[in-house]
């Protein structure tokens, strides 16, 4: 029952992790819009509505129409519906199946490089927040301090027994994955005379260094710097996309971390024997 138990499971998370993909931004520009409210001192901010990850329930952003139980089941539901509405017909995007799939696969491939244990469900967890800051960013261009920081400190946790690498190669690894990239933060800043990146990529880089060490950094930063250039490369030459217009990094963070998982010890013996 092991493997479809980490299916169902990981399909659960993913039709999990859209709702957090989607509301999350939303409620923190909420609480931003309070916040400059009460700092230009308005006498009376407008009551909303509770939206959180709970309330209100989902529901279709074109008609309104609240979605059923039956029509909330992980990808057999969008298959179903065949990517529309059941109301007004309106198209539901792939990227709900494709997440609930991705959560499945994160699951199971942790599980199977790790083993049915709690390294393993570690693993997962890494895993599927790397999934849900990697969409957050791709749509908005931010990294929230709600999933980075919990993180970062899931993975000084878990390596207080050694799970992935010793607590001292975690503790430098979170030190020197934050630094490194505000280095480069200020001085392209200095040099340019604009922002380059968000304090976001930091905290994810040192997230993943407390996760797999400070050994895994230099490769980590090498595969996202690559990685980056090839799809933006990409995207100019095959989309004509402006080179001008800011691309987020957190997602090439991110498949570099996902590779350093799985294959960082052989990647790094390659160059470092």
């Amino acid at each position: 029952m092991l493997w479809p138990t980490a299916v169902a499971v990981g399909l659960c998370v993913g039709s999990f992790l859209n709702v957090v993909i989607h509301r999350l931004p939303k409620m923190l520009e909420r609480q931003w819009q309070a916040q400059c409210a009460e700092l230009a001192g308005a006498e009376a901010v407008t009551e909303q509505p509770a939206y959180n990850l709970v309330v209100p329930r989902s529901a279709c952003p074109s008609c309104g129409r609240t979605i059923r139980a039956l029509e909330n089941v992980p990808v057999l539901s969008w298959l179903a519906l065949r990517g529309r509405c059941a109301g007004c017909g309106a198209h539901i995007s792939a990227r709900y199946p494709v997440v609930e799939i991705l959560g499945a696969a994160a699951v199971v491939g942790a599980l199977v490089r790790f083993g049915p244990t709690w390294q393993g469900v570690a693993a997962a967890f890494l895993l599927l927040m790397l999934l849900a800051l990697t969409c957050i960013d791709f749509d908005t261009q931010l990294l929230p301090d709600n999933l980075t920081l919990p993180l970062l400190w899931a993975g000084l946790g878990v390596n207080l027994v050694g799970a992935f690498v010793p607590l001292t190669s975690a503790v430098i690894g979170a030190m020197a994955g934050y630094l490194s990239l505000w280095l480069v933060y200020w001085a392209f800043k200095l040099l340019r005379n604009k922002e380059g990146m968000g304090y976001g990529d930091f905290k994810l880089l040192a997230a993943l260094g407390a996760w797999l060490g400070w050994q895994m950094l230099p490769l980590i930063v090498l595969l996202s710097s690559a990685v980056g250039a090839v799809i933006g490369i990409g995207l100019i030459v095959l989309k004509g996309r402006d080179h001008r217009v800011p691309l987020a990094f957190g997602p090439y963070l991110a498949i570099a971390g996902v590779i350093a998982l799985f294959w960082g010890r052989p990647l790094m013996a390659l160059y470092m024997p």
